[in-house]
C-alpha cells in the first residue's frame, strides 16, 4: 500500500505538467501569461503541492519561468522550439529503428504487422483513441526490439515534452501514418538499418511541420507577431 501511495504521489506532478504543457503548446495560454495554481489544481483534481511540483518540472524544461514573489509565467515558445524537440526525437528514434533492424525477431515483426493492421482499421473507422493507442504501440515495439534501454529512456524524456495525444491527431498525419508505418515495417523486415533510420527520421520531422502548421492556423504565435509589428 505504501508503494502504491508513493507511486501515485509521483504521478500527480506529472499529470499537472502534462496538463499545463498541452495548454502551452496548444496556445490556450501564451508567453507572458501567469499561471494560477488554484485553477490548475481544480482542473486536474489535485492539491496545490503537486501543482507546484509539476510547474517546477516544467520550469526545468523551459516551458515556464518562476518569478520570485510573483509566481509562474509562461516562457516564450517558438516554431524553432517545436522543430528542435522533433529533431532530437528524430535522431534518437532513427538510431533505435536502425538498431531494431539488426535485432528484431520474426515474432516481433509479426507483432508489428498486427499493430499496423489494427492502426489501419482505427484510421478507417476514424477512431482517434485507436489511432493514438496503436501509434504508440508501433513505436514502442520498435524501441523494445532495438534492445537499447538507455537510448529508449533518453527518447522518452524528449517525447514527454510533447503532449501525449496532441501531435498524433494533427490533421493529415493519419493518412501519412497509414503510408509511412508499413514502409518502416518493410525496412525492418529487410534488415536495412539505413532505410529504417531514414524513414523513421523523416516520419518524425514531418510531424513537426504538421504541428507547426496547425498551431499557426490556431494563432498560437499571432499575438507575438502583432506585438513585434506594433513595436
Amino acid at each position: 500500500m505504501t508503494r502504491d501511495r508513493d507511486s501515485r504521489r509521483q504521478q500527480l506532478p506529472e499529470e499537472v505538467a502534462s496538463y499545463v504543457r498541452e495548454k502551452i503548446i496548444s496556445g490556450e495560454v501564451r508567453p507572458g501569461d501567469f499561471l494560477r495554481m488554484e485553477p490548475i489544481a481544480e482542473a486536474v483534481g489535485v492539491s496545490n503541492t503537486p501543482v507546484r511540483e509539476g510547474l517546477l518540472a516544467l520550469s526545468s524544461e523551459g516551458f515556464i519561468e518562476l518569478i520570485p514573489r510573483r509566481g509562474f509565467v509562461v516562457a516564450p515558445f517558438t516554431q524553432q522550439d517545436v522543430r528542435d524537440l522533433f529533431w532530437v526525437q528524430a535522431q534518437l528514434g532513427g538510431e533505435l529503428a536502425a538498431r531494431a533492424a539488426k535485432n528484431i525477431t520474426p515474432e516481433q515483426l509479426d507483432g508489428l504487422e498486427a499493430i499496423v493492421k489494427q492502426q489501419e482499421k482505427a484510421i478507417a473507422a476514424d477512431d482517434e483513441e485507436g489511432m493514438v493507442e496503436y501509434g504508440h504501440a508501433f513505436h514502442r515495439q520498435i524501441n523494445l526490439a532495438a534492445d537499447s534501454h538507455r537510448l529508449s529512456l533518453l527518447l522518452r524524456s524528449v517525447v514527454k515534452q510533447l503532449p501525449n495525444r496532441f501531435y498524433l491527431s494533427i490533421e493529415g498525419r493519419a493518412a501519412a501514418t497509414r503510408e509511412e508505418h508499413p514502409l518502416i515495417l518493410e525496412a525492418l523486415r529487410r534488415r536495412s538499418s539505413r532505410m529504417a533510420r531514414s524513414l523513421m527520421e523523416q516520419h518524425t520531422l514531418d510531424s513537426a511541420d504538421h504541428l507547426i502548421e496547425t498551431l499557426e492556423e490556431r494563432g498560437v504565435w499571432k499575438r507575438d507577431e502583432e506585438g513585434e509589428a506594433a513595436s
